[in-house]
C-alpha cells in the first residue's frame, strides 16, 4: 500500500484550504516561490508526486496503479484538511494528478486549477521523451535513471534544461528569489530515487482520463500556454472540451510554466476565479490572452 505523502506547508492561516502538487522531476518547494498569491492568505500544502523526495516508495515489486494514488493523496487531505474539500492547483503531472482526484474523490474537492496539464500520459503525435526511453527493450530503464542523474547533476545543467519549458528565455522571471528555489527542487531530486521516478513515469504512460472527463463535476480553471513546448495546447484545450464545468484561458507568449512566464497574470485570473464563485453546471469559456483579469465573460464555446 502506498502510504500518503508529507506535506510541504506554504501558509497554515485559518480561511482556504489549497493543495498543490507539481509536475514531473518538480518537488513542493517549487510552489514556495510560484504559488498564487491568493492561496497564502488560507491553509496550503504542497505535495510531492511518487517517487519524487521526500515520497519515496516502500515496494516496487506490484508497481504503481491509480487506485493506490489516489488513496494515498485522499488520506493526506483528509489528515491535513481534515476530510474537507480543498482547491487542487496542479501543474502539467501533477494537473493529471488532480482530475484523477477530481474523478474518483469529489467529497475531497471544490475547485481545480490546471496549468499545462493533460489528461493522458501519451499524447497525440507528441509523446514525452521519457516515456519512451522507458518503453526501449532491456535499456530503457538504465538510460532514463542515466540522464535523469546528468541533468540534475549541476545547478547550470538543472537550470538549462529547466528552461526548455519557457517560451521567452529572456524573460525576466529569474530573480534571486526564484533561482534559490530551483535550487531547493534540485536539493529534494538529488535525494530522490531516480528507479522510483521512473517506476511513476511507467504508470503514467500508461494511463488516461480522457474517456471519465465528462463525469468531473467540480469547476475547473484550464490555464494554456499558447506555446508550450511539452504539453501540445491542442492536448489542453481537448481536455477543456470534454470537462462539463470549465473555464479555459490561452495565454499567448507563455510556455509550459504560466506561473513563472506570466506570474502577475495567472494571479489576477486565479484569484478572480476563487473569489468569484464556482462556474454554473454545462457552462464552458475560453479567453485567449486576457487583459483584465475580470470578470469571466462568455467568449467563444469549445465543441471539442
Amino acid at each position: 500500500m502506498l502510504r500518503p505523502p508529507s506535506p510541504h506547508w506554504l501558509s497554515e492561516d485559518p480561511g482556504m484550504k489549497t493543495v498543490l502538487i507539481h509536475g514531473m522531476v518538480m518537488a513542493p518547494a517549487f510552489w514556495s516561490c510560484f504559488a498564487p498569491s491568493l492561496v497564502r492568505e488560507g491553509r496550503a500544502a504542497a505535495y510531492p508526486l511518487p517517487g519524487h523526495s521526500p515520497w519515496t516508495l516502500d515496494d516496487l515489486s506490484r508497481g504503481l496503479d491509480t487506485a493506490g494514488i489516489v488513496n494515498a493523496y485522499a488520506k493526506a487531505i483528509e489528515r491535513d484538511f481534515d476530510g474537507e474539500p480543498v482547491t487542487l492547483i496542479g501543474h502539467s503531472t501533477g494537473g493529471f494528478v488532480s482530475l484523477l482526484l477530481a474523478r474518483y474523490r469529489p467529497d475531497l474537492v471544490s475547485n481545480v486549477i490546471l496549468m499545462g496539464a493533460f489528461a493522458c500520459g501519451r499524447f497525440e503525435g507528441q509523446e514525452r521523451l521519457a516515456s519512451r526511453i522507458l518503453r526501449l527493450p532491456l535499456l530503457g530503464r538504465h538510460l532514463f535513471i542515466r540522464l535523469f542523474t546528468r541533468w540534475i547533476a549541476t545547478h547550470e545543467t538543472f537550470r538549462w534544461g529547466s528552461l526548455d519549458s519557457v517560451f521567452d528565455k529572456t524573460v525576466g522571471w529569474e530573480t534571486e528569489e526564484t533561482i534559490a528555489a530551483m535550487e531547493q527542487v534540485r536539493t529534494h531530486l538529488l535525494k530522490s530515487r531516480a528507479g522510483e521516478i521512473a517506476a511513476f513515469v511507467s504508470w503514467m504512460s500508461h494511463t488516461s482520463i480522457i474517456d471519465e472527463l465528462p463525469l468531473i463535476d467540480v469547476p475547473v480553471l484550464n490555464i494554456i500556454g499558447a506555446h508550450d513546448a511539452i504539453v501540445p495546447p491542442s492536448h489542453q484545450i481537448h481536455l477543456s472540451g470534454r470537462l462539463p464545468r470549465v473555464h479555459t484561458v490561452i495565454l499567448n507568449k507563455v510556455g509550459h510554466l504560466p506561473m513563472a512566464e506570466a506570474r502577475d497574470k495567472v494571479d489576477q485570473l486565479i484569484g478572480t476565479f476563487l473569489l468569484f464563485g464556482p462556474l454554473t453546471a454545462n457552462r464552458k469559456n475560453i479567453l485567449t490572452n486576457p487583459t483584465e483579469p475580470e470578470p469571466f465573460v462568455n467568449a467563444l464555446p469549445l465543441g471539442l
